[in-house]
């Protein structure tokens, strides 16, 4: 079959990707504008979301997650027993955390997420923020998910995951959430220091993911606490 008159293949051709290139280009143009990420803001208050009170420097400590060359900068006292429990478990569970793969306090009162004030008073800790950015989810398999409800279920309702925000997931974070003075932050800490004890029990033992009992109590959680 013969080319258009006057049209040699290599002009036919050319004109042929030119059309193509104008109906893509002419799509874009049409095409929605995506959102803007969100723009940060600054927190003023005196709390951060959880209730808790923004703190200096002076009113933290740094701490060593066990098993790890990690380092934490955290509230002292029972809100550090448990968080770094929390952090413990995931470096041997779910992925090991290193040198500077850790955020706790800082004093930045730039947020995008009001969760993000937590980390003012030193109560919550962000793992490897820049794997699992603020608004990415799906990020963890099943069976880390498995790992992830059950320390969660663990905690009983005091420690909070980030990625059951359903504005602005974010599966590296983990907070306090309960306020300053609840009994059941004290009872929850003096359990772990407990277990340090205990061979069998704590971060770095064989745990039953699967056990009907444990597999309920995170499902359970899972559904008083979600979303945000």
């Amino acid at each position: 079959m013969s080319n258009a008159p006057g049209l040699s293949r290599r002009q036919l051709l050319s004109t042929t990707f030119a059309a193509a290139g104008a109906v893509v280009v002419g799509a874009a143009a049409t095409a929605p504008a995506q959102a803007a990420p969100p723009r940060p803001r600054n927190w003023a208050r005196s709390t951060s979301q959880n209730g808790w009170p923004v703190v200096d420097g002076a009113k933290v400590a740094s701490h060593r997650v066990e098993g790890s060359d990690a380092r934490i900068t955290l509230a002292a006292g029972a809100v550090s027993t448990v968080l770094l429990h929390v952090l413990r478990r995931f470096h041997y569970e779910v992925g090991a955390v290193g040198r500077g793969d850790l955020i706790g306090h800082r004093t930045t009162r730039a947020v995008v997420a009001a969760f993000e004030s937590n980390y003012l008073s030193g109560t919550a800790v962000a793992i490897r923020p820049n794997f699992y950015p603020v608004g990415s989810a799906g990020n963890f398999f099943t069976g880390e998910m498995l790992v992830i409800r059950d320390i969660l279920a663990e905690c009983d309702g005091v420690v909070r995951w980030g990625g059951d925000d359903r504005d602005h997931p974010s599966e590296g974070h983990f907070q306090i959430d309960v306020p300053p003075g609840d009994t059941r932050l004290d009872r929850l800490a003096r359990t772990f220091e407990e277990w340090a004890d205990q061979p069998d029990r704590g971060p770095g033992t064989m745990i039953d993911l699967l056990n009907a009992r444990r597999r309920s109590a995170a499902k359970d959680l899972r559904a008083r606490q979600r979303p945000f």
